[in-house]
C-alpha cells in the first residue's frame, strides 16, 4: 500500500522544468494559469534552458535538483510534452515526490536506481476544454496534487514506464571498460557523463583505471575540485586550467578545467573538443 503524503497547503511547491526559454511568454503564462487555479501555490523554476527536446539533459537536471525540495513537492516537466498515440501523459510518485511528464523516457531514466511508488496514466483530457494544451493538462494535475489530491483521481494506475534506449552506458563483456556519453554541459563548460559513481564502483572493484581523453588520459577521479592542488608549495591559482574529474553532487562523472571561465580562457567542453552525446570511456587495468 502506498503511503499517503500529507501536504501543508501553505507550503505547496510546484517546480517547473521546460525547454521554453525565457524570451517568449510561455513560462509566464504557465505560472499565471497555475496561480489562477491555486493562488497558494509556491512556484519554483528549476530550469527553462533545457536544449529543445533533450530528454537525457532533462532527466539529469531533474535528478540533480529534485531531492533539494521537501517531500510532497510536485515537479512539472514540460519537455517534449506532446501526447500522441504512442506517448501517454503520466504522473508518478517517486521517492516521496510527484512528477508530471510525457512518458517519453525522461522518467524511466530518472527511476533506474529506485522503483516508483505509483504511476498513473493521466486520463482527465476529456474533462478539460477542447482547446486545452498539453501543459494545461499538466497544470491541472499539478494543482490537484499540490492541494493534496490523490493520483487515483487523475489517472489509471500502470505498472511501468516506457523504457528508453537513448544514451545508456555500455560495459564491455570482459568488464575492462565502461563507455558513457556526455549528457550535459553546464554553465562553466564542465562535461557531465552518464557514468554514475555506483556503476563505476561496481565495475572497478578497486582496480586502477584511466579516463580516455586527449592529449592524455586522466588517471584519478578526485573527491572534489580543490583536490586538484596536489602540493602546498604552490598557491591554488597555480592550478587554474588543470584538467580534472570528479563525481558531482548528482553522482555522475564530471570532467572539468579547474576554475575555468568559458568567456575568457575557455572550458573543458570547448578546449577538449567534447560535446553533447560524445563518448567518454573508462578503461580498467
Amino acid at each position: 500500500m502506498v503511503q499517503r503524503i500529507v501536504i501543508n497547503k501553505k507550503m505547496s511547491i510546484i517546480t517547473l522544468t521546460t525547454d521554453y526559454g525565457l524570451k517568449d511568454h510561455f513560462v509566464g503564462a504557465l505560472k499565471g494559469k497555475i496561480l489562477s487555479e491555486f493562488p497558494d501555490a509556491k512556484i519554483v523554476d528549476i530550469s527553462h534552458d533545457i536544449d529543445p527536446f533533450n530528454l537525457a539533459e532533462t532527466s539529469y537536471i531533474m535528478q540533480a535538483a529534485y531531492d533539494s525540495f521537501p517531500k510532497g513537492t510536485v515537479h512539472l516537466i514540460g519537455v517534449d510534452a506532446e501526447r500522441s498515440a504512442d506517448i501517454d501523459h503520466v504522473a508518478m510518485l517517486w521517492n516521496d515526490h510527484f512528477f508530471i511528464c510525457a512518458d517519453n523516457g525522461i522518467l524511466s531514466m530518472l527511476t533506474e536506481r529506485l522503483l516508483p511508488e505509483k504511476i498513473v496514466a493521466i486520463n482527465i483530457h476529456d474533462r478539460l476544454s477542447e482547446t486545452a494544451t498539453d501543459l494545461d493538462v499538466f497544470k491541472t494535475v499539478a494543482c490537484h496534487l499540490a492541494k493534496g489530491g490523490s493520483l487515483n483521481v487523475i489517472g489509471k494506475e500502470i505498472s511501468s514506464l516506457k523504457p528508453t534506449s537513448d544514451l545508456q552506458p555500455i560495459i564491455s563483456k570482459d568488464a575492462q571498460s565502461i563507455k558513457g556519453n556526455v549528457i550535459y554541459i553546464d554553465h562553466f563548460g564542465n562535461i557531465v557523463v552518464n557514468i554514475s559513481k555506483k556503476l563505476f564502483l561496481e565495475i572497478s572493484k578497486g582496480r586502477e583505471y584511466e579516463i580516455e581523453l586527449k592529449p592524455k588520459p586522466l588517471k584519478t577521479i578526485l573527491p572534489n575540485f580543490q583536490a586538484v592542488a596536489i602540493s602546498d608549495k604552490f598557491p591554488i591559482k597555480y592550478y587554474e586550467g588543470e584538467r580534472l574529474a570528479i563525481f558531482n553532487e548528482a553522482g555522475f562523472l564530471e570532467i572539468a578545467l579547474f576554475r575555468s571561465n568559458p568567456k575568457s580562457m575557455g572550458s573543458a567542453s570547448s578546449l577538449l573538443g567534447i560535446g553533447y552525446r560524445d563518448t567518454i570511456t573508462i578503461h580498467f587495468k
